[in-house]
């Protein structure tokens, strides 16, 4: 493996392409929590120069020197097998930040990291990596929630056959099936985007004692310059933050979840109602030829599965004792990663999905058709009732259900030739209870509501 490879820890060649794939890798990559813990520490010595404690100079010159660094500045294999002694990757880190200063102001470097603790560092570069991974993956969401409303808007009077454990039920629309997919988006995407994002700066065990009375202030002017949320008090051992953020990044990786497998059961043969029109090359088997998967469906659901294991990772790992955990906090890092990691796979992957998607308005009326108006029976038996009675009106199109399906005849003739049914009903009032474009009840109104509940989201900052 190549140098370069190994600095990546977890990443892979042959599969991040399927399951890394997006913007939203890279924003939690090394070099993006390198970043964040370089910021925190160039932050935390302004923030001190803010409220007096150290000479502006000294904070300039530590801001200097972690502006001006790189990943391909460090020995990143060198600092990650650092990290095994110290425990976590920002001491190491700290000591060779430090010996840099050095070099440039031997009296800012006294100041590098002062007051800190390695929490106070990884922990506020999580969210700092959070608060940057954000901004694609809502991107992302947005641009689906885009494809969405359009597929919703176009389709609203398309009639489709809904169907409920997996069988044939009653009519619908695909506009009202692609509402129902928007919906689900932009409630993920809100929760994901209000999702608090505090800085932490406790120090040893969350006093501040060595900022003296000034801690607080310090606290406030770290949160401000980083851009990130003033808690009310360290949260070392309180990690409902990072469980809030892995609940958000699991709902919305179950949304998409909830989409792709929608789109793939679709796209099955037997039904055909959807497709995915790729590149050449894209869907294709080893072995078949006339296979056409609908492969970014399929690799959003690869990518999305993989969250709710992760989400379980971090909600086990919120025990921490006394006032720093063991082993607890440690256990956070990679599955956090890796949750950004998949989540934003999955969008991305729903992204490109929906943008490949074909919609085939004649086949969703040829499986509508196919049962030949059974679907519609119900209706039938609501307008006969206040006729005949519930019970009479229930036996009879049920039995003519039963022909029908048996003898591979129209429903619409059975019911007519029925005693009972043709006497109350003419057969053009039955063509028209068995049209489904007429049973849609609140279908319409339905898409309506999400589309002006999405153009509400678009008047909204993206955050």
């Amino acid at each position: 493996m190549s140098d370069r490879g190994s600095t990546l820890g977890h990443s892979s060649a042959l599969f991040d392409p399927l399951v890394a794939a997006g913007p939203v890798a890279e924003r939690v990559g090394d070099g993006a929590w390198f970043r964040a813990m370089l910021d925190f520490e160039s932050a935390l010595a302004a923030a001190q120069a803010d409220a007096g404690l150290i000479d502006r100079r000294h904070a300039e010159r530590i801001a200097a020197v972690c502006g001006e660094a790189d990943l391909g500045d460090y020995d990143v294999v060198a600092l990650g097998r650092a990290a095994m002694g110290a425990g976590n990757p920002a001491a190491p880190l700290v000591r060779a930040l430090t010996e840099r200063v050095e070099e440039v102001d031997g009296g800012a470097a006294r100041y590098v990291h002062w007051g800190a603790t390695s929490q106070d560092v990884v922990d506020t570069a999580a969210m700092l990596v959070a608060a940057r991974a954000r901004v694609p993956l809502l991107s992302d969401v947005a641009a689906c929630a885009e494809k969405l409303a359009e597929l919703a808007a176009e389709h609203a009077s398309i009639v489709q056959v809904a169907r409920t454990l997996s069988q044939h039920a009653l009519p619908t629309t695909f506009g009202l099936v692609a509402a129902g997919w928007l919906s689900s988006l932009g409630a993920a995407a809100d929760r994901l985007r209000a999702v608090r994002l505090p800085v932490q700066l406790g120090g040893a065990v969350g006093t501040l004692a060595s900022l003296g009375e000034s801690g607080t202030e310090v606290s406030a002017a770290l949160a401000t310059r980083l851009g990130l949320e003033e808690p009310t008090l360290p949260w070392h051992t309180d990690r409902t933050p990072v469980a809030e953020l892995a609940g958000a990044l699991g709902g919305l990786a179950g949304a998409v979840s909830g989409v792709a497998r929608s789109i793939v059961t679709l796209a099955q043969t037997d039904i055909g109602e959807v497709a995915e029109s790729g590149p050449p090359g894209s869907g294709g088997s080893s072995t078949m030829p006339h296979k056409r998967n609908p492969v970014a469906a399929v690799s959003a659901l690869a990518c999305a599965k993989q969250a709710p294991g992760l989400v379980a990772d971090l909600l086990a790992a919120m025990e921490h004792e006394n006032q720093r955990a063991s082993g607890a906090w440690h256990a956070e890092w990679w599955p956090l990663i890796q949750l950004w990691r998949v989540c934003g796979s999955a969008v991305h992957w729903l992204r490109t999905s929906l943008e490949r998607l074909r919609v085939d308005a004649g086949r969703m009326r040829e499986n509508l058709d196919r049962s030949g108006g059974v679907l519609l029976a119900e209706r039938i038996t609501t307008e006969l009732a206040p006729v005949v009675g519930r019970l009479a009106a229930h036996d009879a199109v049920t039995e003519c259900c039963r022909r029908a399906l048996d003898e591979g005849a129209s429903l619409a003739k059975v019911l007519a030739d029925d005693p009972l049914v043709g006497a109350h009903l003419s057969r053009e009032r039955i063509d028209q209870l068995l049209d489904p474009a007429g049973y849609l009840g609140a279908a319409p109104v339905f898409v309506e509501r999400a589309l002006e509940e999405y153009r509400g989201r678009q008047e909204e900052p993206c955050g």
